[in-house]
């Protein structure tokens, strides 16, 4: 599957049981940043961020932002809101 550079990522239902294959492959695909939104939201950009980090001597650098409280529309206008190396479309994934 191809994903665009940014990610909003639903998660309606809390942590999405594949978690850490979705972050690899966000990696071979280039992501650099995931929004996450939705139940456990906090939690979950947490594990994001721990699985980044177990990459060994090779940490995979992704901006992470979680929104709790907020709406998807909410998330997703800050994800369109970053500029910079992170400015372009954002890819809603439902999980």
């Amino acid at each position: 599957m191809s994903y665009l550079k940014k990610i909003v990522l639903h998660c309606s239902n809390g942590c999405p049981p594949n978690l850490e294959q979705l972050i690899k492959d966000f990696r071979a695909a280039g992501v650099i940043y995931v929004g996450v939104v939705g139940k456990d939201c906090s939690r979950i950009e947490d594990l994001i961020d721990e699985i980044c980090v177990c990459f060994g001597d090779d940490p995979y650098e992704l901006l992470t932002a979680s929104h709790p409280d907020k709406s998807l529309e909410e998330a997703v206008e800050f994800a369109r809101a970053l500029t910079g190396e992170y400015a372009g479309e954002v890819q809603v994934m439902e999980r």
